[in-house]
């Protein structure tokens, strides 16, 4: 009798730990606005929980690197993550929904955007072992070119840094060259002329200190991609009402804010890439039309690649 008691209270302890002590990664620096979000999400639950949930936060991919966080959440070898959405396409393009572009190009679109597609995106997520808590946008994607670019015809035969699908159709459907080049060799694959030109958030352009490099920056706001924090759905279900109350409110708020930071982070960079002396300017008429086009194309054919479901989510965006 007395063995079955001691290992009753044993699977207790155990989970009185598990449920108190967490871990997360995520594969960005501490100096990055996600991270600094995440961070005040955590301060919250321990606060709401009265210490009850703990979480430690592995942050620059010290843990895991990116690939490899997805994974190690949904078996269970860490509680929490932060990734990507659209990094997920590989295995449901409807994770690519906030990367179809200029689809939403401004931050209340993106909001709306957002709105009309969370629910299927956490309901696949729940499918692959995971549950949703929030997601924070990156600044839109935009031209940091060393020459101005007044219509398409100046972006023909350009080598373009292309660092997703989405990407690298866009600058094919422009009549330049896709090439995959890390964020950390940037500076480097333009020195070495590897490339003429990239489609990236102000965000990247000022941590790579664009100016070094290219000379105009063309806001188009091609799409604004969002990280998602999530939890393993075991350790969720392990947790009690109140708790599981407690995080999500924590986890609106982070929500919210990230939003918020986002914007905020975005008007300051643009006003750092324009003080080290690169001309920001609005696309011409003929660039604006034909990026609408082939954001048009992309979009059917998202929407004939996720059926029902991608209908349904570009019908209420658009209202129909």
């Amino acid at each position: 009798m007395i063995k079955p008691i001691l290992s009753l209270i044993a699977a207790l302890a155990l989970a009185r730990v598990e449920a108190s002590t967490w871990h997360m990664a995520t594969p960005y620096p501490d100096r990055e606005f996600h991270t600094e979000n995440i961070k005040a999400f955590i301060k919250e639950v321990a606060t709401a929980t009265a210490g009850k949930i703990e979480i430690t936060l592995h942050s620059g991919a010290s843990l895991y690197k990116a690939p490899e966080i997805f994974k190690a959440v949904r078996s269970g070898q860490i509680a929490l993550g932060e990734l990507l959405i659209s990094s997920l396409g590989n295995e449901d393009p409807l994770f690519e929904v906030d990367t179809l572009p200029f689809l939403a190009t401004n931050y209340s679109e993106a909001k709306r955007l957002w709105a009309v597609s969370r629910e299927a995106i956490a309901k696949k997520l729940e499918g692959k072992g995971v549950v949703l808590l929030f997601a924070t946008p990156w600044p839109g994607q935009n031209f940091y070119t060393r020459a101005p670019i007044d219509g398409p015809d100046d972006l023909k035969g350009r080598r373009i840094r292309a660092y997703n699908a989405q990407t690298a159709a866009i600058v094919s459907a422009l009549g330049a060259a896709p090439t995959t080049i890390e964020v950390s060799a940037i500076a480097q694959a333009f020195s070495t002329n590897q490339i003429d030109a990239m489609i990236t958030s102000t965000s990247t352009g000022v941590n790579a200190q664009a100016w070094d490099f290219v000379t105009y920056f063309t806001e188009v706001n091609a799409w604004y991609p969002k990280n998602m924090v999530f939890i393993n759905k075991r350790q969720w279900r392990r947790l009690d009402e109140d708790t599981r109350g407690k995080i999500l409110a924590a986890a609106r708020r982070a929500e919210s804010r990230g939003f918020s930071m986002s914007e905020e982070v975005n008007t300051a960079n643009l006003k750092t890439l324009a003080d080290h002396g690169i001309a920001i300017a609005r696309p011409s008429p003929d660039l604006e039309a034909k990026l609408g086009e082939i954001g048009a194309k992309m979009a059917a054919r998202w929407e004939d690649e996720t059926g029902a479901e991608g209908h349904g989510i570009l019908a209420a965006y658009r209202g129909e």
